[in-house]
């Protein structure tokens, strides 16, 4: 069976397991990377009626780095005021590990107002501005003050309001996006998502307007790219650290590190494409 109409049909069995609306997303599934997936005994599903498949608070209690790399393939739910869907498949994220990680906004183990939701249960949710203007959305994980930064998406549902969305937060006319350009950043992701600070410690097991469900096409350690972090900066050997994990091959992931691919492959850790 082709990818696209495989992962169609795994995205339809699963809405059809849940309570979610049903939707027509086969003409917006893009390339997706192959993997086992025994999701449907997973102790993370939720058995309440109202969210058959949610993933549940155990889901978010794992250390940050094995978070981060358990995110990819998940995928990300957002329920827009008018009552719209918005699906997107987890490709890249990034992981910050706390009061040592001299690149973390918790570095130190300082606990302000703006990193508060970092020190929050697992799950929560810790969305910051950047340059005044744009926003980034964080996970909470096990460890003090530890979260995963969602960098890029997939997107699978909703590709229309995403534009409408990237669209009204730009400032400037620009061309139509295509659909790789949606959420290929982290910037872009809460763009396109309609993710403010207004979301900063909600909870993604409890909140009605975002939350996420388990994917069903799940990636194995060889499809999992680990790099070093985008715009660290001055952070010395922080700076190099790979706590930055993506799929390799997903044309929505915002950074490819070539390098580090053909480091891999030479090692024999990644498959031949």
């Amino acid at each position: 069976m082709p990818r696209k109409r495989k992962l169609f049909a795994q995205l339809s069995a699963l809405q059809s397991n849940s309570s979610f609306p049903q939707i027509n997303a086969g003409e917006n599934l893009n390339t997706a990377t192959g993997g086992d997936c025994s999701a449907k005994s997973s102790k993370y599903f939720v058995t309440e009626k109202k969210n058959s498949s949610q993933l549940e608070a155990d889901f978010f209690n794992q250390p940050c780095v094995s978070l981060a790399k358990s995110f990819l393939g998940q995928i990300l739910v957002r329920k827009l005021p008018d009552g719209r869907e918005l699906w997107g498949r987890i490709v890249e994220t990034e992981a910050y590990l706390g009061g040592e990680d001299e690149a973390s906004h918790s570095k130190g183990g300082k606990q302000t107002q703006r990193n508060a939701a970092m020190f929050m249960k697992p799950g929560t949710l810790y969305v910051y501005q950047i340059y005044g203007i744009y926003f980034c959305v964080n996970v909470s994980s096990q460890g003090e003050g530890a979260a995963v930064l969602l960098r890029s998406l997939e997107p699978l549902q909703g590709l229309d309001a995403m534009r409408e969305l990237r669209r009204t937060s730009r400032k400037a006319p620009s061309k139509l996006l295509k659909d790789w350009q949606l959420c290929n950043g982290p910037s872009r992701l809460c763009q396109a998502f309609g993710i403010d600070k207004a979301f900063d410690q909600r909870d993604l097991t409890q909140d009605t307007d975002i939350w996420m469900v388990p994917g069903q096409d799940l990636p194995g350690e060889q499809d999992v790219v680990a790099t070093t972090r985008i715009g660290i900066g001055n952070r010395g050997e922080w700076a190099q650290k790979p706590l930055r994990f993506y799929l390799r091959g997903n044309k929505f992931v915002s950074v490819v590190d070539k390098k580090t691919e053909r480091e891999m492959a030479a090692r024999g850790h990644l498959s031949c494409s």
